[in-house]
């Protein structure tokens, strides 16, 4: 690949990530939460590998969030002609992206809670 068809493969998918920025709460939401449990991994100066647990579970939810993102704009192109299977799709992607959401929850929590009882004892 050439380095000018890179810096456009590049571009287009900062538009995406744009796009999905401006426009979808949800992704603004699980950013802003992503940094914030980053930060608090660092302040609590976790272990490498639960940093990186972390950081995994939180690009996972903001690709997933991406994926639902692209799947929902696809579907209502669609959706005129074929209503409830469209519905049933997007139905299906947002339960991905919360069941993906209370997965990673759940697990910082467990990596959290052991720092968090040292801080209150």
């Amino acid at each position: 690949m050439s380095p000018k068809r890179l810096l456009k493969s590049f571009q287009d998918a900062g538009r995406g990530i744009a796009y999905v920025f401006k426009n979808e709460q949800n992704f603004r939401i699980q950013m802003v939460v992503g940094i914030l449990v980053i930060l608090t991994a660092i302040l609590f100066e976790v272990s490498r590998s639960e940093l990186l647990l972390l950081l995994l579970l939180v690009i996972s939810v903001l690709v997933l969030e991406l994926l639902n993102s692209a799947v929902e704009k696809f579907a209502d192109v669609l959706k005129p002609r074929l209503s409830f299977q469209i519905e049933v799709i997007k139905d299906i992607m947002a339960a991905v992206v919360l069941v993906a959401s209370l997965g990673a929850t759940f697990i910082g929590f467990i990596i959290f809670w052991p720092y968090l009882f040292a801080l209150v004892s």
